[in-house]
């Protein structure tokens, strides 16, 4: 099995080093895999290419193929793309720059698509926020799906499915879109109750700004739940969500 992860950065010298020796301490398993690792940069104008670059050897002494690319992109989710496109793996991951796998994410995901023939799997997450506090944000399926049971930097997928359903590119929540457009379409998605990401929080999908929030929930309304045929009903857990954010960071 070939499990690629694709990192997609811009101006992140500062962080992209720590997600990057997450992939080089990959773990190998029960199920062999290789890895191959795809660094997508939208044209970063400070030392991001340069940190990259300086762990060639490293990865070259892992055997884990490397490739890095700088180019501008027209956002987060044709960067995404750009990596899915390039990717030569069964399984894809895409783990963005700042956060970090555990030591284990490859192998579990090896091992669960062995063990499960899954489309698609997703596990739990240590969220991280500013002032230092933790929490795990659990893994969950149930029939009234909501975001706060999902988390995509633990998520992989079958390379095929990402390749002929690349993201919309319409919102901030097009990952998110994504997994609903599997589900929709009954694909086998399995839960796994270990942490195998660390995620950074602070970004775009939890500034606390009323305007900010007000475009999330149009976001996640349109581009997630009614894209995907889901009922008007879903706007309430938009709102929620945000209210959540807004209220208790």
């Amino acid at each position: 099995m070939i499990l690629t992860v694709v990192t997609i950065a811009y101006n992140s010298e500062q962080d992209i080093g720590r997600t990057i020796e997450s992939v080089l301490a990959q773990e190998q398993g029960d199920v062999p895999y290789t890895l191959e690792y795809l660094v997508i940069d939208g044209a970063s104008s400070d030392g991001t290419v340069a940190v990259a670059e300086s762990y060639i050897p490293a990865m070259e002494a892992a055997g884990i193929d490397y490739r890095i690319s700088s180019e501008p992109d027209k956002g987060i989710y044709d960067a995404m793309n750009k990596g899915i496109r390039r990717a030569t793996g069964d399984i894809i991951g895409i783990l963005n720059s700042g956060d970090w796998y555990e030591p284990k994410a490859a192998a579990t995901a090896a091992a669960t698509f062995t063990r499960t023939d899954c489309d698609l799997m997703y596990a739990n997450i240590c969220m991280r926020k500013t002032d230092g506090a933790t929490f795990i944000k659990k893994a969950k399926q149930r029939k009234f799906q909501t975001s706060r049971d999902w988390n995509h930097p633990t998520t992989f997928v079958r390379a095929q499915l990402y390749k002929q359903y690349p993201f919309r590119c319409l919102g901030i929540h097009d990952d998110y879109g994504f997994f609903l457009q599997m589900r929709k379409q009954g694909r086998r998605i399995v839960t796994v109750d270990e942490t195998l990401a660390d995620f950074v929080m602070g970004g775009a999908s939890n500034r606390k700004d009323l305007k900010a929030a007000k475009k999330r929930i149009m976001d996640r309304y349109l581009y997630c739940y009614r894209i995907n045929g889901y009922s008007r009903l879903y706007m309430i857990e938009c709102v929620a969500i945000e209210m959540a954010k807004l209220i208790l960071g």
